[in-house]
């Protein structure tokens, strides 16, 4: 069996492709920047956690040097290092893999002619092709269509919400074409290009649309999954702003480090839609792919899956509102409550300066308990922080103004659903 290299084996594809390519008894090395815990036990001594993109070329090639096909799935959506991930690293792959004629190269780029190319995203998966095809290299460059996978994440997670939503998609992303590929399909795929080579086929340089060859719309793909795990019957169709204004605000999260399904050149590229011609792909694998509908009804379909649907995108308001709520609190109570919060403490025998230093202490503690979980990097933190916070400002009160748990508005009672928000969040955290 030929060693197979995967990077990127940590993504929605990569990790596929490792998991069932070991299956098959293939020696695999599966390479990311980051591997979850499952992920991990999933894949064993073969899930290997490296900088990639970081790697000098010598540092590169021994990564690879015992692999005899390498399998790219590095992909960012969008970002400043979209050049440097798609076309600049490409490059530096093929022309590493052409030194040693046994190696292969299968890179995973996506559909669509150049002349349909308008985002960044795009227009460097085909610069890497072009990196690629000129490097010498033997190569199988593969197009995917969207593609339905048993895990969810980016925007086959956004398709599984926007199921479980009593909405349709906007008119104008609705009807664009998207061509479906089931992960089983495109993971069987690999396997025979790998056991073409490891039979002597060498002299490979084939682009292949890998998808269904009758593709359907945005709203059929959403359709399939709402009839699969039983979603509501839409009763209207969301209005194109509303989109829009959700991509741009996506666009403004992945400033705070997060990755939200839907930002600009992900609205730009479903509009652009998922469209290609699989026959030559399906003439030399002899695959048939399964349909649309054949690929969603292969998925589970059971709880855990209708659940996710659902949280999905209250994950994203729940910590909206607790920012809000966190730096709201603190805000307000360095301004135009300030003389009411210090009175409070002053009402409770506390002198004039500890009653201001604790005012503004803890003003500040809460501005910063919402600015640590609107951050990624933080967030995780800054909801840890904000659960002991709160269990503070309770039993601090319990001890020293207890009366302020029979205030008319209930501020503190109203304290405990805020904790179980923030361990909601603790617990849907993950992506993947």
């Amino acid at each position: 069996m030929p060693a197979i290299a995967i990077l990127g084996a940590g993504g929605l594809i990569g990790h596929a492709l490792a998991a069932d390519l070991r299956r098959r008894g293939f020696v695999i090395h599966g390479f990311a920047r980051h591997f979850t815990k499952a992920q991990r036990y999933a894949l064993g001594d073969m899930a290997i956690q490296t900088p990639i993109l970081s790697l000098s070329d010598s540092e590169l090639a021994g990564l690879l040097k015992d692999a005899d096909i390498v399998v790219n799935a590095i992909g960012v959506l969008q970002g400043r290092d979209t050049d440097r991930v798609h076309h600049g690293f490409a490059a530096r792959l093929a022309g590493l893999c052409a030194k040693e004629p046994r190696k292969l190269l299968v890179h995973v780029s996506v559909p669509g002619e150049a002349r349909d190319d308008l985002t960044a995203f795009s227009r460097s998966k085909r610069e890497g092709e072009a990196a690629i095809a000129a490097s010498g290299v033997p190569f199988v460059i593969l197009r995917p269509g969207f593609v339905i996978a048993p895990a969810a994440y980016g925007g086959s997670a956004l398709i599984r919400a926007m199921a479980a939503l009593p909405f349709d998609p906007p008119r104008r992303e609705s009807a664009a074409r998207f061509a479906a590929i089931a992960m089983s399909d495109l993971c069987e795929t690999v396997a025979r290009i790998a056991s073409h080579w490891q039979q002597g086929e060498k002299d490979w340089r084939a682009v292949w649309d890998v998808m269904e060859d009758k593709p359907g719309t945005v709203a059929d793909v959403v359709k399939e999954f709402r009839d699969q795990h039983g979603g509501p019957a839409p009763w209207m169709m969301l209005p194109g702003w509303l989109i829009a204004l959700g991509a741009r605000t996506g666009d403004l999260a992945s400033g705070l480090g997060w990755r939200p399904p839907i930002r600009s050149t992900a609205l730009a590229e479903m509009r652009r839609g998922v469209q290609g011609t699989p026959s030559l792909w399906m003439a030399e694998t002899g695959i048939t792919p399964l349909s649309l509908s054949a690929a969603v009804r292969a998925l589970p379909a059971t709880i855990q899956e209708t659940w996710f649907a659902r949280l999905y995108l209250l994950k994203a308001l729940a910590l909206l509102v607790l920012v809000i709520f966190w730096c709201a609190s603190g805000v307000i109570a360095l301004t135009v409550a300030f003389a009411a919060a210090q009175q409070i403490l002053l009402d409770h025998g506390f002198g004039f300066g500890v009653a201001q230093t604790v005012t503004i202490v803890s003003s500040l503690v809460d501005i910063s308990v919402g600015l640590a979980i609107a951050f990624r990097r933080t967030s995780r933190a800054g909801l840890v922080a904000g659960i002991l916070v709160s269990l503070g400002y309770m039993a601090g009160a319990a001890i020293m103004t207890p009366d302020i748990w029979a205030e008319p508005l209930g501020a503190l009672v109203k304290t405990g659903p805020a904790i179980i928000l923030m361990l909601f969040c603790l617990a849907i955290w993950d992506d993947r």
